[in-house]
């Protein structure tokens, strides 16, 4: 029998942002389960995920031709795609409704005394509370399949200035490593997913959009007069420690731990197992594969 799961959202100001407002409800499109998915386990998530490349910034920054005096970041989690551009634009905002994973994204600013620049505010992505026209780029790293593409795609042609551009990016889980260990890294992520639709009803599930239909919906929106495809890699050290981390900070594994339940154990103890007799003590060159949708306004 499934079992009805409370869920909780948060949605302060932050005080140090005049120009910005958060709404005091989620606004609709929005679901409290897709912001609660990442709630409590943001260190794990920063420890594992991989930072934003510097090919994100060479291609938006070569696509841009300048600078960007300000970059937004939809969806910014604890920060690994907010801080890699500390030193490639006037201004960053991190956006981010999880107050766990923003709460860490502010943590690690306070630490940098070079990121005076970098704010993170509480906020949606299809309704920021950001001035019409006020930035240059619009990131949505790993989070744009969490957003509902209509409204999220005007709130971003509102905010962004003429020639500005929105960008969503991700990589393709698992890294690239080894047939096996991949096969054992999809079934364990689809055995989170069936655990999940055993325990939880339908309705407080969160809702994945198809990241396949990204450009699709770039396009159709007609708010953007270019729009493609671009696919590029990175490699990246990778011991077996993290390997596995980044299969156990995938969030169907961890939306199963967070509700109590054991089913995942021995098939996470199995994961790890293999990773390790693959990887023994050395690290590992890993090529991670991303595919990013942009649209220029």
């Amino acid at each position: 029998m499934r079992k009805h799961v409370q869920t909780s959202h948060e949605s302060s100001t932050d005080p140090e942002a005049s120009e910005m407002t958060s709404p005091a409800f989620i606004p609709e499109g929005n679901r409290v389960s897709n912001i609660d998915r990442f709630s409590g386990f943001q260190d794990l998530y920063d420890r594992y995920r991989p930072e934003a490349p510097g090919k994100v910034i060479d291609i938006l920054t070569g696509y841009l031709g300048a600078k960007p005096r300000l970059v937004v970041d939809l969806g910014c989690g604890t920060g690994l795609s907010t801080f890699a551009w500390k030193e490639h634009a006037g201004r960053i905002i991190g956006m981010e409704p999880n107050e766990d994973m923003r709460g860490l994204a502010e943590q690690k600013r306070q630490m940098k005394p070079d990121a005076g620049h970098i704010s993170f505010q509480s906020g949606y992505s299809n309704e920021t509370g950001l001035p019409s026209g006020c930035t240059d780029i619009i990131t949505c790293s790993q989070s744009f399949h969490w957003m509902e593409p209509s409204s999220s795609l005007r709130e971003a042609a509102r905010i962004l200035r003429e020639g500005g551009i929105f960008a969503a990016y991700d990589c393709d889980w698992p890294p690239s490593l080894h047939a096996g260990i991949e096969q054992a890294y999809h079934g364990l992520i689809q055995q989170a997913e069936d655990v999940l639709d055993q325990h939880v009803e339908e309705q407080d599930q969160a809702r994945k959009w198809n990241k396949n239909e990204h450009l699709k919906n770039i396009q159709k929106c007609g708010l953007f007069h270019f729009a493609k495809e671009i696919v590029f890699h990175n490699m990246e050290s990778c011991t077996a420690d993290r390997y596995a981390g980044l299969a156990i900070s995938q969030g169907g594994i961890q939306s199963v731990l967070r509700l109590g339940l054991s089913d995942l154990d021995a098939a996470i103890h199995d994961f790890r197992q293999q990773v390790e007799a693959y990887f023994g003590l050395e690290e590992k060159q890993v090529m991670f594969s991303y595919r990013m949708r942009i649209g220029i306004k």
